[in-house]
């Protein structure tokens, strides 16, 4: 991301210069080698540049934002966790009516959580929870 918009700000001045975009493609190849942006893209950015566009940032694209892994979303997944921690992921996707894909995304990036033993869990335990499973395992 920081990278193109380097680009994207290398084009603009390229344009100021009064550079074609023939010119400023090989002098951005150059400078960038291989996570140059492609030629297309260069010519899309020449183009608005050259029609007065000021702003190097991207436009809002149309669509709707992402709602699934929500605050509401997120909190009952936790809640249907912690009543029992060995439910599948398809189970509480099933039971929430969410899809399977953004309860491992809640589960494991908002949560923090992972599969052993067929249990959710912490992905770092204390050394006190670590002792109390070793424990209860040997049990």
């Amino acid at each position: 991301m920081q990278r193109s918009l380097e680009q994207r700000m290398a084009i603009k001045f390229c344009v100021k210069l009064e550079k074609s975009a023939a010119e400023t493609i090989p002098m951005l190849k150059k400078a960038f080698g291989v996570d140059c942006l492609s030629d297309r893209q260069i010519f899309r950015w020449q183009k608005a540049f050259a029609e007065n566009q000021e702003d190097v940032n991207d436009e809002n694209r149309a669509g709707r934002p992402s709602t699934s892994s929500s605050d509401d979303n997120v909190k009952c997944v936790r809640d249907l966790l912690n009543t029992d921690r060995r439910l599948s992921v398809r189970l509480i996707s099933e039971k929430l009516d969410i899809t399977k894909t953004i309860v491992h995304e809640i589960v494991s990036e908002s949560l923090g959580m992972r599969k052993a033993c067929a249990k959710l869990m912490p992905k770092v335990l204390t050394d006190d929870q670590k002792a109390r499973r070793l424990q209860s395992s040997n049990a």
